[in-house]
C-alpha cells in the first residue's frame, strides 16, 4: 500500500483530526490520528496487516506481540496471516505486563507490532519484555509512524505510512499558549 493510498484512506473514515490533542505520549499535537476509525474495517485492517506479514515473512517468526488495546488488533492479524501465535502486553501499574497466561519462551522468534507510534515509548517497553523473557527481537512493524524518521529501534523497522507531524512538550505547545482547549480524543490514559 503506497502512502498516498494510506493518506486517502485515512482522510476517508476520518482517522486524521484537527484540533489540541493531548498523546499518549504526553505530548501535544494539532493533529491526531484516531486508528480506530481505521482498525473498524476488518477488511481494511487485514489488507495492511498483511502487508506488515509480507515485510516480515522471510524471518519466520513464532510470535507476534503487541500491546493493549490497538496493538491487540494488529498482532492478532499479522498472526493470522503468518500463522503464528499472537499475544498482547496491558498495562499494569502504569508498565507493560504479560498477563492471561502469556509468555515468551526463549529463544521464540518475536516481532512486534503496533497501530500508531510517536516517541515509541510502548515499542521500547515492549522490546524490553522480549527481552526480559529471552525472546529473539526479530523486528518491529506498524501502521503509522508519526515521528518524523525519529526513530531507531535497533531492529528491521518496517511501517506503512511515515508522518511528520510536529509535537510540543506541554511547556512549549503553542497551542496552550494561544488557549486554544484541549480536545477530548487523544489520549489513552498511559
Amino acid at each position: 500500500m503506497k502512502k498516498e493510498q494510506m493518506d486517502e484512506l485515512l482522510q476517508e473514515c476520518g482517522a486524521v483530526l484537527k484540533g489540541h490533542f493531548l498523546l499518549t505520549s504526553g505530548l501535544h499535537s494539532d493533529t491526531y490520528v484516531e486508528k480506530f476509525k481505521l482498525l473498524q474495517y476488518p477488511r481494511l485492517t487485514e489488507k495492511m496487516c498483511k502487508e506488515i506479514a509480507n515485510y516480515f515473512e522471510n524471518k519466520k517468526p513464532h510470535l507476534i506481540l503487541g500491546a493493549a488495546t490497538g496493538g491487540i488488533i494488529i498482532s492478532h492479524a499479522v498472526g493470522r496471516e503468518l500463522s503464528v501465535k499472537s499475544i498482547f502486553a496491558e498495562r499494569v501499574d502504569g508498565k507493560l505486563v504479560l498477563r492471561r497466561g502469556f509468555n515468551i519462551e526463549k529463544g521464540e522468534r518475536v516481532l512486534v507490532v503496533d497501530d500508531v507510534v510517536t516517541t515509541g515509548g510502548s515499542i521500547y517497553e515492549l522490546l524490553d519484555l522480549v527481552e526480559e523473557y529471552g525472546g529473539k527481537l526479530l523486528g518491529v512493524g506498524t501502521l503509522i509512524d508519526r515521528s518524523g524518521d525519529a526513530l531507531d529501534f535497533g531492529v528491521d523497522y518496517y511501517t506503512l505510512v511515515r508522518y511528520n507531524i510536529p509535537t510540543y512538550k506541554p511547556e512549549n505547545c503553542p497551542l496552550c499558549a494561544s488557549n486554544i482547549p484541549m480536545t477530548e480524543r487523544g489520549r489513552t490514559g498511559k
